[in-house]
């Protein structure tokens, strides 16, 4: 977890230098990173002053771990943090409806019957 020596909140809002300063990254790589990660949106002020939030510090250090750490390449990051953020898959068998399974065998027995009238 970044560690800022500005006794601001822990929710408060960052500077790309208070950023940069905690995470030992350059402001040019963080701006880079947030064309290349559509996740990194920091709020932009007037002027276009970045202020990042406590979740995109967060993000900023899983993308340097990725990158400066584990060695992904910008686009195998990008893949592991949208495969970090897929959604659940649809709900088990064993979740679904009691009456499901007997429904759904006497219509394929209807079918069947169908099909050798033909």
């Amino acid at each position: 977890m970044a560690e800022f020596d500005d006794h601001k909140d822990a929710g408060a809002l960052r500077t790309i230098g208070e950023v940069g300063k905690a995470l030992g990254i350059k402001a040019h790589v963080l701006r880079y990173w947030e064309e290349q990660f559509v996740q990194l949106k920091p709020v932009k002020r007037a002027g276009g002053r970045r202020l990042y939030r406590p979740e995109d510090v967060a993000l900023i250090e899983r993308i340097d771990r990725l990158v400066n750490r584990e060695g992904y390449t910008l686009k195998g990051a990008r893949a592991a943090l949208k495969t970090a953020e897929a959604p659940e898959p649809d709900a088990p068998p064993s979740a679904l409806p009691d009456d499901l399974i007997p429904k759904l065998k006497a219509i394929r027995a209807e079918l069947a019957s169908a099909l050798e009238a033909v």
